[in-house]
């Protein structure tokens, strides 16, 4: 295995202590209060899925303030029940900000949102942190408990907008309109649905991400960016109105990870709506659960072992070699599904690549022609990924391996910088620093260990 590693010498980890310790005190730095960015300066603001994972992260350390991060994101609830991707503070200098996604008189009052959502996984950590304070037991029992109890008829409310506005033909596959509303922007698993998005009339606009990078190749590049924002601007001509989007957005992609994600959240807000007087609601939800679970399933490639996306627009499957491939480990019971899943993941073209720093799996195959280590989601290691797929191994039965992962991210986080994310091959943290959701999963995994740890 290759240790040749990118380090700073002035911030060495010494210890799982002091990891501990530093990973606290960037969720301290990044509060504002009302929310914990995502990062200082390149995300300045509140990011759906992001919270989720900051939120159980913040429960091994305050739960009440874990509980406020949730409350805070649904306070940004739209009336239809979409929970918005983007929540605005008030930091200046991101683009696009509100503004751009023009969704005032649209979102509710007083609320400054994106328009467009984010992987489902908050219900899946609403169950994390409610359990985790009940074996605490105490006012944090209480707290939990309470806070469940208020909020899971909205939970119900998001997971219903889903099922209706973006999966209401019955395939169990969620329909995305912009690659950002995946959380894994500039995927190659897009390439070929981008490639048809062909801007017209662009709003000028003035990137601020990559001045904050300082290598601007680890971005998205201008040709991507232009077409991300005809896709806004697209989306804000018809209001985000959920009826007109499929006639009004040259980007329509059924989203196998997200699929996933809402099958296993399904399964954890009828745990929690049964537990808090909405067991009428539990049945449906285990019914949703059951639709996503066997929609996910049926897009696997016989031949790759892969789960793939379907252009809406053109009927074409996406079979690209990416982490979203691995869907079925999130949602699937089928025990030879997962087994095959599981071999192929321990292979020579994801984590049994002797050329990785650390056998952790990559946003993309390390052996795809096209893979860029350095950019983005087309070949770094996420560490907010590989928590969630081991967390999701760990569900179904899999502790070997969740504690092959979680040693092996531990390793790869004790460089302390907590990066957005890594060069698979040397272990430089890349992107932005002091990642909030970072962090936060480097204290679920410090508090969570794998048996005889």
């Amino acid at each position: 295995m290759n240790r040749t590693l990118w380090q700073n010498p002035d911030r060495p980890v010494a210890d799982l202590g002091e990891l501990g310790d530093r990973a606290r005190a960037v969720l301290a730095g990044n509060d504002l209060g009302t929310m914990v960015t995502a990062a200082p300066d390149l995300y300045p603001h509140m990011w759906s899925w992001d919270a989720a994972f900051v939120a159980s992260g913040l429960s091994t350390v305050d739960v009440p303030r874990a509980l406020a991060e949730m409350s805070s994101l649904l306070a940004a609830q739209w009336h239809s029940g979409m929970i918005p991707h983007i929540v605005f503070s008030d930091a200046p200098g991101y683009f696009p900000g509100v503004d751009r996604w023009r969704t005032a008189g649209v979102s509710p009052e007083g609320v400054s949102s994106s328009g467009i959502c984010q992987p489902p996984v908050h219900a899946t950590l609403v169950r994390r942190i409610v359990e985790r304070a009940a074996a605490r037991g105490g006012q944090d029992a209480q707290a939990a408990e309470d806070f469940a109890r208020s909020t899971v008829p909205q939970w119900i409310r998001w997971h219903e907008w889903l099922r209706s506005a973006r999966a209401a033909d019955g395939s169990g596959l969620v329909t995305v309109y912009h690659g950002w509303e995946s959380g894994m922007d500039n995927s190659p698993r897009f390439d070929g649905p981008y490639s048809r998005v062909h801007p017209g009339e662009l709003e000028p606009f003035q990137r601020t991400d990559t001045r904050i990078v300082e290598d601007a190749s680890q971005r998205p590049s201008d040709e991507e960016y232009a077409r991300y924002l005809w896709l806004v601007q697209q989306m804000a001509d018809v209001r985000f109105d959920d009826a007109r989007l499929p006639g009004a957005v040259d980007f329509q992609v059924k989203d196998v990870f997200m699929s996933a994600v809402l099958a296993a959240a399904n399964e954890d807000l009828a745990v929690l709506a049964e537990d808090y007087g909405h067991g009428g609601e539990a049945a449906q939800l285990r019914e949703w659960a059951a639709e996503f679970r066997e929609g996910v399933d049926s897009t696997v490639d016989p031949e790759t072992g892969l789960a793939r996306d379907r252009d809406v627009l053109t009927g074409e499957w996406i079979g690209l070699p990416t982490i979203a491939g691995f869907a079925p480990l999130v949602s699937s019971t089928d025990p030879l599904l997962r087994a095959r899943q599981s071999e192929l993941i321990d292979g020579p073209d994801w984590t049994g690549d002797p050329r990785l720093a650390f056998p952790l799996p990559a946003s993309t195959s390390t052996r795809y022609p096209e893979l860029r280590p350095r950019q983005y989601w087309r070949g770094p290691v996420w560490p907010v990924m590989n928590w969630y797929l081991a967390s999701a191994l760990r569900r179904h039965g899999d502790e070997e391996r969740y504690g092959r992962w979680r040693e092996a991210s531990l390793d790869q986080l004790m460089e302390g910088h907590f990066g957005e994310y890594y060069e698979p091959f040397t272990g430089e943290p890349l992107g932005s620093w002091d990642q909030s959701w970072t962090a936060a999963v480097a204290l679920e995994w410090l508090d969570d260990p794998a048996p005889g740890r």
